[in-house]
């Protein structure tokens, strides 16, 4: 028997074992050179616009290469810990540690740049596809033309190359410091096992769970007016952080250990077989994995939590649009009106106009303002906003006497919550009126240039008159006192239209609709894209080694197994148990991950868009789905293993 047909024969033997890793390594190539293949690709520049699209999948390279190198180093970890015996067995036979080391070498050789010729092979066949994807998100009418980039071959090549020196580093260290007793117990001393509930577990699950519970609720209240300063701010956020976090790792330390005692408790002991399965081996192992699914969680919910929140941009892009620039177009001078209208006309375009004159006026809303922070503060004597006549609102119907806001909507809606009823006061140069606020109207009714995010007022023609002929120029002098907008009858006419604003070279402050939902659409759509292909390799590499842990497991329990077919019970009652093991071992860091998300994105989702649930409910069913494989695939596992057992 010679050193070849040990290393083929072992790597024969181990391949079952390592199909998933396989997989999750051909992903991960693929993935990586496909990234850099765009990040070389001339067409990412044009794709992006003003936003470098090369630099942007670059700098999500070097993240995708971190996400990789950590799971392959651990995933190495594992595999080699569960050949522990097999290296002590080499041992016994007369091999030396040096030998063992050159058939470990020589296997991960074989395997690892095997799958990474695969992966190489496989993400220049879909980098096209990757690219097509891509342009659909950013909505560019581009042909994605088929590269391949010496370049991204040659960087793909030496980044896993320095990992897997990485990996055969950690190897020899692992051999060279272990002596043969060592190897043969290093399987049984990977898993801490908890005899019984302690006072002090109790204390550290009840902990957990109050953290987590307490990180929730300041989340929810970071910016309803708790927090005035913007030190204040930050100091919320960073106890939320490190409440949430520290929460979340007593929590597997403790907390599910005592729930599933007091589960236990109740039933007075008497416990099925499947809930043996399930109920107790979780509450023996998931304290000696704290740490472990403490980062999978945590990193599981930023992907979800910034996914959701690029979506929920990406998916609101047409609605912040027409809330910036409720018309099509919008100028602010009627030369630059009459030059676009003129050059409409002569393409037989048609059109509505639309005119306001606002005028910028302050008022006083402390009597309908609710809650205290540093915004409100500052506004609630001197609320300047612009001011115009129900006239010029349109739909809009207001009597004398009477005031409503028009576009009070997003984030200032958040920061300065207002009463939908109340007094307010206008205050003029020489003269004041208290007026009666009956309504609040989302529809914004000038553009972003007048409003600078706060709501108009519309107020009846005899009080705009009034106040319009005394205005305090204090206010007036910055903007232009008139807002033209324009809307194309013709739908279909549209990007003809908006091809004449370009041509004609007009900019700040005259504004394109259609300009902003697509340049809103290019921004969020490459930030969706790069976190969405981020998320992906995560879940798979964190579902992987989950997955690599109930193989441990199942390894571990087989004797278990072994007893309990002797004593009679049928694979069915076996399967049952660990189904109900699985649903815990897999759903309990994916439903902690959807929480922390969920409040997280709660708490300032309207800096990013209009719409929350939608988007957000859409990303976490997508991860669930996914994430919930790899629990199906330990069912598999374990299943082969209780039929192997008798």
């Amino acid at each position: 028997m010679n050193l070849n047909y040990l290393i083929f024969r072992n790597l024969k033997k181990n391949i079952k074992n390592y199909y998933l890793y396989v997989f999750a390594l051909i992903f991960s190539v693929a993935l990586y050179f496909s990234f850099v293949t765009l990040q070389y690709d001339p067409a990412m520049d044009e794709a992006a616009g003003s936003v470098k699209g090369g630099a942007a999948i670059g700098a999500a390279s070097v993240l995708l290469v971190a996400i990789v190198a950590v799971f392959l180093l651990y995933a190495n970890t594992i595999f080699i810990k569960r050949r522990s015996k097999e290296i002590g067995l080499f041992q016994l036979i007369g091999l030396t540690k040096g030998k063992i080391f050159q058939i470990l070498s020589a296997e991960n050789l074989i395997l690892y740049f095997g799958s990474m010729v695969v992966g190489i092979a496989s993400g220049f066949a879909v980098s096209r596809l990757v690219l097509m994807i891509l342009f659909k998100i950013l909505q560019v009418d581009e042909i994605a033309k088929l590269r391949f980039s010496t370049e991204a071959l040659f960087q793909t090549i030496i980044v896993f190359a320095a990992i897997y020196l990485l990996i055969m580093i950690m190897n020899y260290l692992f051999i060279k410091r272990q002596s043969i007793l060592s190897l043969f117990r290093v399987t049984s001393s990977t898993q801490q096992r908890v005899q019984k509930m302690s006072v002090w577990g109790i204390l550290v699950g009840l902990l957990g769970l109050a953290l987590i519970i307490v990180g929730y609720y300041v989340s929810s209240q970071l910016f309803g007016g708790k927090f005035i300063e913007m030190n204040q701010l930050m100091i919320g956020m960073l106890f939320i952080l490190a409440s949430v976090i520290i929460g979340t790792y007593l929590f597997y330390k403790g907390s599910v250990s005592f729930i599933f005692n007091l589960i236990r408790k109740h039933r007075k002991g008497y416990l099925s077989i499947s809930e043996v399965l399930s109920l107790s081996s979780i509450m023996f192992r998931m304290k000696s994995n704290a740490l472990l699914l403490t980062i999978i969680t945590t990193v599981s919910a930023l992907a979800i939590g910034l996914l959701s929140l690029s979506y929920i941009s990406y998916y609101s892009a047409g609605s912040s649009a027409k809330n910036s620039v409720p018309n099509d177009f919008s100028f602010s001078t009627v030369e630059t009106k009459n030059r676009f209208l003129a050059e409409l006309t002569n393409q037989q375009i048609a059109y509505k106009e639309t005119f306001r004159e606002p005028v910028m006026l302050k008022f006083d809303i402390s009597h309908i303002l609710i809650g205290d922070n540093t915004i409100s503060s500052s506004l609630k004597d001197s609320f300047v906003i612009p001011v115009i006549s129900k006239s010029q609102a349109g739909s809009i119907d207001v009597k004398p006497g009477e005031v409503q806001f028009a576009g009070y909507t997003g984030a200032i809606s958040s920061f300065m919550t207002l009463k939908d009823k109340g007094e307010v006061t206008l205050l003029g140069p020489t003269k004041s009126q208290t007026l009666q606020l009956t309504g609040m109207n989302e529809e914004s009714l000038l553009s972003y240039y007048y409003s600078r995010g706060m709501p108009t007022a519309i107020v009846d023609d005899s009080v705009y008159e009034k106040f319009r002929k005394e205005y305090d120029s204090e206010y007036q002098n910055e903007y232009n006192s008139a807002y033209y907008g324009i809307d194309i009858t013709d739908r279909s006419n549209l990007n003809a239209a908006n091809e004449i604003f370009h041509e004609q070279g007009l900019d700040y402050p005259n504004f394109s609709q259609l300009d902003m939902k697509l340049s809103q659409i290019e921004t969020m759509g490459l930030i969706m894209f790069i976190v969405g292909f981020l998320g992906l390799t995560f879940l798979i590499t964190s579902g992987c080694i989950l997955y690599f842990k109930q193989m441990d497991e199942s390894e571990e329990e087989r004797p278990n197994y072994t007893i309990l077919r002797k004593l009679g019970f049928t694979q069915g009652n076996l399967l049952r148990g660990i189904q109900y093991k699985q649903l815990f071992n897999f759903g309990i860091p994916l439903m902690v991950g959807l929480c922390h998300s969920y409040f997280a994105v709660k708490s300032g989702w309207f800096f990013f868009g209009t719409e929350m649930l939608t988007p957000m409910i859409l990303v976490m069913v997508v991860y669930t789905v996914l994430y919930s494989i790899f629990g199906i695939l330990s069912v598999l596992y374990y299943k082969k293993v209780i039929k192997e057992s008798l």
